[in-house]
């Protein structure tokens, strides 16, 4: 069975590399651009890990993780979020979202393929 990942991730640099990393993985991933859309395919979906760009300028982050969390089908998904090292409280901001881990991008580009394979 292939291992089901969603991505709310806008940087085009990003994306290209998560889906070229996932594609040589064997892993199915699907990015989506709005936060109804994400919450509403995790819940039906539930795949195996969400990743949130959590500088996404086309969807808010930190509601996402609010939304996912409380909903009964996405409090067990894993949501990983990635950000700029130097913005600490976007990241403690992430957590109380209900992110289950926030990472910093270079820490999230050096194990892509890792994090993808599970």
């Amino acid at each position: 069975m292939t291992r089901n990942i969603l991505a709310a991730v806008d940087d085009m640099f990003f994306a290209s590399k998560i889906r070229a990393t996932a594609e040589a993985l064997g892993v199915s991933i699907t990015f989506h651009r709005q936060l109804d859309g994400l919450v509403n395919a995790a819940v039906e979906q539930s795949p195996a890990l969400i990743i949130v760009d959590l500088h996404n300028e086309k969807l808010n982050a930190i509601e996402l993780g609010r939304e996912l969390k409380a909903k009964e089908g996405g409090k067990t998904i894993p949501l990983l979020g990635f950000f700029s090292h130097v913005q600490t409280e976007l990241q403690r901001a992430a957590l109380e979202a209900g992110y289950d881990q926030v990472i910093p991008r270079s820490v999230f580009s050096r194990d892509l393929a890792k994090i993808l394979a599970g």
